[in-house]
């Protein structure tokens, strides 16, 4: 598969994600939100099953394996809770500006624990994209209790990408990691709902099918993509690839959410497009 094809499947994650943030607004009106996650997550685990019986002798049971799944599984449980927690003191602009400046955290996580340094034209692209996230979501017009949690949501954010860069060049099984993966994060937000006495109940139809929607699209389709292709693409282009996930959440809550069109906004989207093409002028290149 071409170089450019790998990144278009990343450019398709970023559109899926984009498009389920209406849906999932909608949806919890029927369910809580760290439980909505759980049966998001072990349902797709679940649909995982018969493929992962025929993959014996993979390496799924293996200690390695067990121990990558786990972080991963622990830094999504960390960065679903923490964005959810932080929207009870925040606004959903603060929220996306904030969780969008994982763009920031990556090449900062790349050189403490890689030493590497993003390229010139990197380091621009970088600027761009959080110059249009600016202008898309409105910035952070004031710092409260829940910007600072939502905070942690970047950090994890930038964390899983990063780790799932590590875990697909080491040769993991994609099929294996992800059920491993998923079963994890979905017993541990439920485990959550349990312990700080959330209810679990899926209350209606329409929202189970929003959870069965979740679970087979942006969960099963897109974290797939998301490992095979980071075998080919840079984290660093990753990242900026996925900042546009809420350029594609604008335009789906333009069109199908039925929200108002702000010219501002789009002028922030097309900065972000712009760093996408910044960030091919960077030489550095992965070789799989």
């Amino acid at each position: 598969m071409p170089h450019l094809a790998w990144q278009l499947a990343l450019v398709y994650c970023a559109a899926v994600w984009g498009a389920t943030f209406y849906m999932v607004k909608d949806a919890l009106a029927g369910v809580d939100p760290v439980a909505l996650v759980g049966w998001r997550f072990l349902l797709s685990a679940g649909l995982l099953g018969p493929f992962v019986v025929r993959r014996t002798g993979r390496g799924g049971l293996s200690g390695r394996m067990l121990k990558d799944a786990g972080l991963l599984a622990g830094l999504l449980c960390v960065l679903y809770v923490s964005q959810t927690v932080g929207l009870r003191w925040t606004t959903a602009s603060n929220s996306g500006f904030i969780t969008g400046l994982f763009i920031v955290f990556v090449p900062l996580l790349m050189l403490v624990f890689r030493s590497e340094s993003p390229t010139p034209s990197q380091k621009l692209a970088v600027v761009l994209a959080v110059a249009g996230l600016w202008l898309l979501t409105g910035g952070v017009k004031s710092m409260n209790r829940g910007d600072a949690v939502t905070l942690i949501s970047a950090l994890t954010y930038a964390g899983h990408l990063l780790l799932t860069d590590h875990c697909m060049r080491a040769g993991h099984d994609a099929v294996w990691l992800a059920f491993h993966q998923f079963w994890m994060t979905g017993l541990a937000s439920l485990a959550l709902c349990v312990f700080a006495g959330l209810p679990l109940a899926v209350l209606d139809r329409g929202t189970a099918g929003v959870i069965v929607f979740l679970a087979v699209v942006p969960t099963l389709s897109a974290f797939f993509l998301q490992m095979y292709a980071q075998k080919h693409v840079e984290a660093m282009r990753v990242s900026l690839i996925f900042s546009l996930e809420p350029v594609f959440a604008a335009l789906f809550a333009w069109t199908l959410g039925g929200e108002l069109f702000r010219p501002v906004s789009a002028a922030g989207g097309a900065l972000i497009v712009a760093a996408m093409a910044v960030s091919e002028l960077s030489p550095r290149e992965v070789n799989a």
